[in-house]
């Protein structure tokens, strides 16, 4: 950790306002179940590079298999074998059903941060991938 990427807390910040806000108040078929679960890992990306110099595709994998392996305790209904389905926030956090379209939001959302960073790189003269 050298130096706060205010860019990357700032979309960090915009994000987890928009996920409460979804949490909250939307109560649909799309939104909530798909473009919440696409917008958390591009959440949880920026989040990790605003703190941290680590490179694009790092935080990228590393955040991808993070949201793969908490689907997969979904899968195995890791909450219920731990006898914490009664705590609501954690339920929200972790989720409690698996899904395979999950799956593909997760990775729909880090293929765009990728394809974002690196049209970012190829506007600037700093890498922006770095």
């Amino acid at each position: 950790m050298k130096k706060l990427r205010i860019p990357y807390l700032f979309v960090a910040v915009i994000i987890f306002f928009i996920e409460v806000y979804i949490a909250l108040y939307v109560h649909d078929d799309f939104i909530r179940p798909y473009f919440g679960d696409y917008l958390v890992v591009i959440l949880m990306y920026s989040f990790i590079r605003a703190f941290f110099n680590v490179s694009v595709l790092r935080v990228s994998i590393f955040v991808l298999l993070l949201s793969y392996l908490i689907e997969t305790l979904q899968y195995f209904h890791i909450l219920e074998k731990l006898n914490l389905q009664n705590y609501h926030l954690l339920a929200v956090i972790l989720g409690t059903s698996f899904a395979w379209v999950d799956i593909l939001a997760y990775t729909l959302g880090i293929i765009s941060v990728l394809l974002i960073e690196k049209f970012l790189q190829n506007k600037s003269p700093k890498s922006a991938i770095s």
